[in-house]
């Protein structure tokens, strides 16, 4: 992972991707309930003074590769061509994210996999999704007239539940596209006009 900035972020990010993993790691082991916040400190090395520098609790810890790729997903929808319409931005921003690698991996897999069983990282992840329909909605009405907040917020909803549905379909099904293919077809079915 190559960290932009100062030593001291690249430090403190690299603790944080360490928190974050030993998090998803001993999840997946002993499940949610069975781990705390000092297990997850002390697999690290740090303190649990340090693990609340970082994250409020281990649901935080666990959901924080998928918030950074969200964070990822909404600035590579700001970056993309002014004149672009939104619906072909949101689709090759997807594109782009998925070929700098962000997704899937095997510890995404299994994050999603935590995910659907345990009530408590839903509960978070609806909430992060409702945040992020939301600021995807708000970058595709920055990007220019004729968007109106109700067809960006659509527009945006739409394009996360063809993320899910493809994420659904990828791992409960014996295709064996790459997520990305799949997730692309699904995008190109969808039309706003």
């Amino acid at each position: 992972m190559d960290i932009p900035g100062s030593l001291r972020d690249r430090k403190k990010a690299a603790t944080r991707q360490s928190l974050h993993e030993a998090a998803l790691r001993l999840a997946m082991a002993h499940g949610l309930d069975g781990v705390t916040v000092e297990d997850i400190a002390d697999a690290v090395g740090v303190s649990r003074r340090t693990f609340s520098n970082y994250f409020a609790n281990k649901e935080d810890a666990v959901l924080h590769a998928d918030r950074e790729r969200t964070r990822e997903l909404v600035s590579l929808v700001e970056g993309r061509p002014a004149g672009e319409e939104p619906w072909p931005a949101l689709r090759a921003a997807s594109r782009a994210l998925n070929r700098a690698g962000a997704v899937p991996d095997r510890e995404w897999v299994a994050q999603l996999r935590l995910l659907r069983r345990h009530p408590s990282l839903l509960a978070r992840q609806a909430g992060d999704q409702i945040t992020l329909e939301r600021d995807l909605a708000a970058v595709l009405v920055a990007r220019g007239p004729g968007l109106d907040e109700g067809t960006a917020r659509l527009m945006a909803a739409t394009f996360l539940a063809a993320l899910r549905t493809g994420a659904v379909l990828w791992l409960e099904s014996a295709d064996d596209r790459p997520l990305a293919e799949l997730v692309d077809d699904l995008l190109g079915r969808v039309h706003f006009g």
